[in-house]
């Protein structure tokens, strides 16, 4: 399954309990469209959020975040894991 990471800019305000609350509301919604929100991260102080997710392609993802809370990402990129 394609990896992607999508990227979130936010402003002031962003805070690691809100995105949480995001997050669970994407695993409740992903299965519908055969996507799988694995991490993500927050800069709070610079209103950043970065999620990791394995889907068939970038407009399933953002589809799962705009039912699942309505925050789509301002970037998405295909990504392959290295170490």
């Amino acid at each position: 399954m394609p990896l992607f990471m999508d990227v979130h800019s936010l402003g002031d305000g962003v805070t690691m309990d809100d995105v949480a609350r995001a997050h669970a509301a994407d695993l409740a919604t992903q299965d519908a469209h055969e996507v799988s929100y694995l991490r993500y991260w927050v800069a709070e102080g610079e209103g950043q959020i970065f999620c990791l997710v394995e889907a068939p392609n970038a407009e399933a993802a953002d589809t799962v975040h705009r039912e699942a809370h309505g925050l789509v990402a301002d970037h998405v990129y295909a990504v392959q894991e290295g170490s």
